[in-house]
């Protein structure tokens, strides 16, 4: 045990690289430094990049300026120029003492300059200090790390909260007129593949960024929140529903758009730290229009409609095509194709029709992988 000790105290010495082509410098400067610190040595330059590349890795290197083949400038400049060295301290030491080769080392990124014959003392203060100055920050590089992977985490945390609540809160509109859970799974899943399609081609760059496409797919699952709204003589009416209650169904859209602003403007209506929300409106209230015109609340025309309501006009509905309804079964995947590829520049965005039309695989993956169990 007694001799195990020292070793392990040894073993946590920090590392001192020493590099000279001449073996009385190395052993002078050895001998001083070797009862405070671990000693590596390098004859060369060369020799002392291939020591800083292995085990035990220096916490500081002394380096000769004057030597054979390769000098202490250009070992230096290596060092910095590779990532895994480059924050290592170096203290050139020297007899060079004019004040032009001390700028030139300085500038090469040396902490520190000790002019020959070293003496002692003033070799320790020096060693000690950079010693001290790269353990502040490897601490300080340790704790940025760690700070960086609590805000990750926290991050991801409160997204997986946010989304969870969200398709709660979707969910209570969409039991109500039996859709399931797995219907705002579905839609999300087609309006990401359509959204990531079309940025994937350059199209919409000011709507479809790395951030537009996350909002846009956290809103997917409120498109029809308005429904809690609707009484359920008419949401649950198994046959077709007469004029005057299509009147009162399609008010769904502005109230659910209106719900969103109401929660934004009792919250301040600041939409910085909510960025989904915006889009969460234009879905809510405009993914019933139609690219002719015939649609509802607006009656908007071609790309008077928001992108994010059109990309879950075509979300919605191809998912209503192969899903169960009290007033109709679920169509077969290819039978809702054909009726997509039918609403084409009439109900549907052409260009998004054909994003659907490359990527429909990927929707029938997502249809199948959130199949509702009961159809």
């Amino acid at each position: 045990m007694s001799d195990a000790r020292p070793a392990a105290a040894a073993a946590t010495r920090p590392v001192v690289l020493l590099v000279d082509d001449t073996p009385e410098n190395l052993s002078v400067l050895g001998e001083l430094l070797q009862p405070l610190y671990r000693v590596r040595v390098a004859n060369s330059g060369a020799r002392a990049l291939s020591v800083v590349a292995s085990e035990p890795r220096p916490d500081l290197i002394l380096l000769d300026v004057m030597m054979q083949d390769m000098d202490g400038y250009e070992v230096i400049q290596r060092l910095r120029a590779d990532a895994a060295t480059r924050d290592i301290p170096v203290i050139f030491v020297t007899a060079l003492d004019a004040t032009e080769d001390e700028r030139k080392g300085l500038e090469l990124g040396a902490a520190d300059y000790i002019t020959k014959p070293v003496r002692p003392a003033i070799m320790h203060a020096r060693v000690r200090a950079q010693l001290e100055l790269k353990q502040a920050r490897d601490r300080m590089r340790d704790e940025n790390v760690w700070l960086e992977a609590q805000v990750t985490l926290r991050r991801d945390e409160n997204q997986r909260l946010q989304d969870v609540s969200l398709r709660a809160l979707a969910s209570l509109a969409s039991t109500r007129d039996n859709e399931t859970g797995n219907h705002i799974l579905r839609t999300q899943g087609y309006v990401k593949i359509l959204c990531e399609h079309l940025a994937a081609r350059g199209r919409h760059p000011g709507t479809l960024t790395p951030d537009g496409i996350r909002f846009i797919t956290m809103a997917a699952p409120l498109h029809d929140i308005g429904k809690v709204g609707i009484p359920d003589n008419i949401l649950l009416k198994p046959g077709p529903l007469d004029d005057a209650e299509w009147v009162i169904m399609r008010t769904h859209a502005e109230m659910g758009a209106q719900a969103i602003e109401r929660a934004m403007a009792e919250d301040g209506g600041d939409t910085k730290p909510f960025g989904f929300l915006l889009a969460a409106i234009e879905i809510a209230h405009f993914h019933h229009e139609k690219w002719d015109g015939s649609g509802y609340p607006r009656g908007l025309i071609g790309e008077a409609i928001p992108l994010p309501a059109r990309l879950m006009a075509l979300a919605d509905v191809f998912d209503a095509l192969i899903s169960r309804r009290v007033y109709k079964p679920p169509f077969p995947l290819e039978k809702a194709v054909e009726l997509i590829l039918e609403g084409r520049g009439r109900h549907f965005d052409p260009e998004l029709v054909d994003a659907f039309v490359e990527r429909q695989d990927e929707f029938f993956t997502v249809a199948r992988q959130y199949v509702d169990h009961d159809d």
